[in-house]
């Protein structure tokens, strides 16, 4: 795979759930799970933290990332993109004289991920420009209803409305915890939504976007459970090494 790095983006600004990054989940800071999940793998040369905010830089170091410099107040700011943040990432450390062949970019509210799945992610990386974990939308959206001039309710798509649900085809969509990129590729293209993209489907129980404190409570009940599973221990989580 040549050199590697892990970025974990974790900037400190969060209006829906304050300082969400480093908030406490199944018992330590979130943040803490994508930086253990990344040295867990040994796949990378540099498990690196790009955040603007010194409490979250002092926790990541805690946990075993590097944080060499502190974000921009660009690539801090409401409207910076992910990719401009990796692009940051990516030139101020060629700047300090290192590159890297591939790099992926994790989430700092990523619990679910493992340093398996990660391993997983980058044999699949072997074949593609860039690796995405997706997970199958659980009501089929050809499905959907929409509301009509009148308020009403209709289908979207009403030839859909006696296909049998197996029958229809399934869509994905991104599990928001990591990007395994290339490189070269993404500095082509400045966006880790490359030409070659491969899936790495995701069941439901490991997968939550997490924008409000319901959204955090489900989290942290599929956490348990999928944590319980990997144990056989289906009171908690206690066992789990």
């Amino acid at each position: 795979m040549g050199s590697s790095i892990a970025i974990i983006t974790a900037r400190g600004g969060s209006k829906r759930i304050p300082r969400k990054n480093i908030r406490e989940f199944c018992g330590k800071p979130i943040i803490s799970y994508s930086i253990e999940a990344a040295l867990e793998s040994g796949l990378f040369d540099e498990v690196m933290v790009s955040t603007d905010d010194v409490e979250i830089a002092a926790i990541a170091r805690r946990a075993g990332a590097q944080v060499p410099f502190m974000r921009s107040r660009e690539s801090a700011g409401d409207y910076a993109s992910t990719d401009d943040v990796l692009l940051e990432v990516l030139e101020e450390y060629r700047k300090r004289g290192r590159e890297f062949d591939t790099f992926c970019c994790l989430y700092p509210t990523a619990p679910f991920v493992t340093g398996e799945k990660l391993k997983k992610a980058a044999k699949l990386l072997e074949k593609a420009d860039s690796v995405m974990p997706v997970v199958k939308f659980s009501f089929p959206p050809q499905r959907c209803m929409v509301m009509d001039g009148a308020g009403e309710l209709c289908m979207k798509w009403p030839e859909y409305a006696q296909t049998r649900s197996q029958d229809l085809e399934p869509y994905y969509h991104d599990c928001g915890q990591f990007y395994f990129c290339r490189t070269a590729p993404f500095l082509e293209y400045k966006t880790t939504d490359l030409p070659h993209i491969a899936a790495m489907v995701m069941g439901e129980l490991e997968v939550q976007d997490i924008d409000n404190f319901d959204d955090w409570e489900i989290a942290e009940l599929k956490y348990q459970k999928m944590m319980s599973k990997r144990t056989g221990n289906e009171e908690g989580v206690s066992d789990w090494k």
